[in-house]
């Protein structure tokens, strides 16, 4: 599965993000190289998480045990 086009973020473990919206999958790529692939994510909280202030912690707070994930 491609990843979509990144977004960068300002976060200090976080260098971008993207959205797959026809499989509704989340992308985040982390400042030490990895991406992880969050799934069922709606777009609203792709959103969310893309314009939040901190995120990072909104990806703690509202995507650990939330959405299924895997390294991408």
């Amino acid at each position: 599965m491609p990843i979509p086009d990144m977004q960068s973020v300002s976060s200090s473990n976080i260098s971008a993000v993207g959205y797959d919206s026809e499989n509704q999958t989340v992308y985040v790529q982390f400042l030490n190289g990895s991406t992880y692939a969050y799934k069922g994510v709606p777009e609203h909280e792709y959103e969310n998480l893309r314009t939040a202030p901190s995120v990072g912690s909104y990806l703690n707070r509202n995507y650990k045990n939330i959405y299924p994930y895997e390294r991408a």
